[in-house]
């Protein structure tokens, strides 16, 4: 199976039983699909990832199956969301492995637009949250969350799905999509299911792929350092400021890694905490060598 110009062949895969995988790049194709399972009586369940998938998005899948009748994955490196410098044109794209992947866990459609098919004019509508996607990784990734915003909006305008399945690694999104879901009406649930992690505790992620074999050694103190913040604030520390300190002199175990934030924010508003209390979120952003890497917990002191 390759690539054409305007997104991947059509085909159905045929897996155990009667059973069938569809896959398709054409978007009156998997509307007709969801349709015809919608019809059906079926819950339309979708995890929406750029590829190169891993145990995590299997996590993600595996939950769909659950709740869900019909599952579909889509496989859409979005343009609308890397800046300039970023890492576009490198992304990972293992079609056939993600396929596989995709075939072992349950999929019933996958669906692999081209960026000529989600975008096949110059685009003049954008979806924009303000205010949580200035905070974290908009500080540094402007247009960032534009770009998540309306490629999500286009997917679940596309599958119609009930349900919308995210990681939470990828925390500030979470909040994102689940505000913009909200505030629009849309009329379907955004369910977080937890951070999949190697058994070193580094947060799986298709960029690891990008690290050497020392950045990977060097990688799970990111983890380390969340789990020694957490430590304290279950320990009764209330000021982010220490808790930052303690973060950042474990984070500079591993001199390779070059810190970008570590927030300690309202897990719903995003703003930085003043004083710790109930609820806070710690997140943190770093690069190493390649690859930017993000991490984060939500830590109950049950204050």
């Amino acid at each position: 199976m390759s690539p054409n110009a305007s997104g991947w062949r059509s085909v159905e895969i045929v897996l155990k039983g009667a059973r069938r995988m569809r896959v398709t790049g054409k978007i009156a194709e998997i509307r007709q699909w969801t349709a015809e399972a919608r019809a059906a009586g079926k819950g339309i369940g979708l995890v929406p990832t750029m590829g190169a998938l891993h145990v995590g998005h299997a996590s993600l899948i595996d939950e769909a199956r659950r709740r869900c009748g019909f599952v579909v994955v889509s496989l859409f490196v979005n343009p609308t969301q890397f800046g300039p410098g970023e890492d576009f044109d490198n992304y990972p794209r293992p079609f056939e492995r993600d396929l596989a992947l995709c075939e072992q866990h349950g999929v019933d459609v996958v669906f692999a637009p081209s960026a000529a098919e989600m975008y096949p004019r110059e685009n003049l509508s954008w979806v924009t949250v303000s205010g949580i996607t200035e905070h974290l990784c908009g500080r540094s990734r402007p247009n960032h969350f534009r770009g998540v915003t309306t490629v999500c909006t286009k997917l679940f305008n596309i599958v119609g799905c009930d349900v919308a399945f995210f990681g939470q690694k990828d925390a500030q999104q979470c909040v994102v999509i689940r505000r913009m879901v909200a505030d629009l009406n849309m009329p379907l649930e955004i369910l977080v299911c937890p951070t999949v992690r190697e058994a070193d505790g580094l947060a799986v992620s298709s960029r690891n792929q990008y690290l050497s074999a020392q950045q990977r050694k060097d990688a799970p103190i990111i983890y380390e350092a969340l789990k020694k913040g957490r430590e304290m604030i279950e320990a009764g520390e209330t000021d982010p400021a220490r808790v930052r300190e303690r973060i950042e002199a474990v984070m500079r175990r591993a001199p390779a890694l070059q810190i970008e934030y570590i927030s300690l924010v309202d897990p719903e508003t995003l703003e930085d905490v003043k004083r710790i209390g109930r609820a806070v979120l710690i997140a943190v952003a770093a690069r190493l060598g390649p690859a930017r890497l993000i991490d984060n917990i939500v830590v109950d002191s049950g204050r």
